[in-house]
């Protein structure tokens, strides 16, 4: 009766009654997985306006805690790794437990696509290219779950998205937690440079070109009804063409601040600091910062304020 009215408060949107006989609920049955997730659910905003509100540093710590329970008594509960895994690696940036809760996940499901997935979403960001091929070649070996076509996509996303980053980095990898490193010397001499937007690139860089093309198509095709359709499918062609063929160049204008997202990536993940205070007081990490979601910018403020440097030996702990 209790778990029932768990459910009912909750129906009824009186999230703090809902919480509280939640937690009543796991006192009495501390295996009942159902209520540690309501727990979890509960501990985060509501949705507003069907999106989820951004959840702060606490709010994520306790959601975090039921979740872990949440796993421990029903395994195959794949909305609360899912929900675990963006609570560590988006809103929290704890890569390093992001990668360490995935491979928990794969335990006892070592086939399931999701989780190698995120992993390799980890390693790319962090420059680990050599693990992220390897992992690759396991995604898409025939030992693994047939996908669905959701999951079929995001494969190719992220296959997609490592050899972007590759590339762009196959001359020299970031290493944040190097000093000597020359993409700091890079940072620096661009730290007021805020990134270039995709929208803002598209309507200096992309549009323009698309609109030249079309005035071409135009003449040639004339002015007939079936040249007006003939016009109008070649410009959408054209401008996801370009579109396409252009993003490496709009990576590479923003090289500098991917570079010092991937720092912020080694302080947040290894609870250390590597960025010069300089930089960290320059209109591009404040840029790059508000990006960030609340609860990451809490930590990342105990962080600066612990003022413990990265060791120059640091490295992921892959597993």
């Amino acid at each position: 009766m209790l778990w029932l009215d768990v459910l009912d408060l909750e129906e009824s949107g009186d999230r703090e009654n809902a919480l509280i006989n939640a937690k009543l609920v796991v006192e009495l049955d501390e295996t009942h997985s159902d209520a540690w997730m309501a727990i979890a659910r509960l501990n985060l905003p509501p949705l507003s306006r069907g999106k989820p509100l951004m959840p702060n540093l606490k709010q994520c710590s306790m959601a975090m805690s039921a979740l872990k329970k949440v796993t421990q008594y029903d395994y195959d509960n794949d909305l609360a790794w899912e929900l675990g895994g963006a609570l560590l690696i988006d809103h929290l940036g704890m890569l390093e437990h992001g990668l360490e809760w995935w491979e928990n996940r794969r335990k006892n499901e070592p086939y399931q696509v999701t989780p190698l997935v995120e992993q390799i979403g980890v390693l790319a960001r962090m420059g680990y290219y050599e693990e992220c091929a390897k992992k690759l070649d396991e995604l898409f070996s025939d030992e693994m779950d047939a996908p669905s076509n959701k999951q079929l996509l995001r494969m190719q996303a992220v296959r997609q998205m490592v050899e972007k980053a590759a590339k762009m980095e196959s001359s020299e990898i970031f290493k944040p937690q190097d000093k000597s490193d020359s993409r700091w010397e890079i940072i620096r001499r661009m730290k007021n440079k805020k990134p270039i937007t995709e929208n803002r690139f598209l309507l200096t860089f992309t549009a323009p070109i698309v609109f030249l093309l079309g005035i071409v198509v135009m003449d040639i095709l004339g002015d007939t009804a079936l040249g007006t359709v003939a016009v109008f499918l070649i410009i959408l062609f054209l401008f996801a063409t370009i579109s396409r063929l252009s993003n490496s160049l709009l990576n590479n204008l923003n090289r500098h601040a991917l570079d010092l997202d991937r720092a912020i990536d080694f302080e947040s993940t290894s609870g250390k600091i590597c960025i010069p205070v300089d930089i960290r007081e320059s209109k591009l990490y404040i840029s790059m910062l508000e990006l960030k979601t609340p609860a990451l910018k809490e930590r990342m403020e105990m962080i600066i304020d612990s003022d413990e440097k990265l060791s120059k030996k640091w490295s992921l702990n892959i597993p």
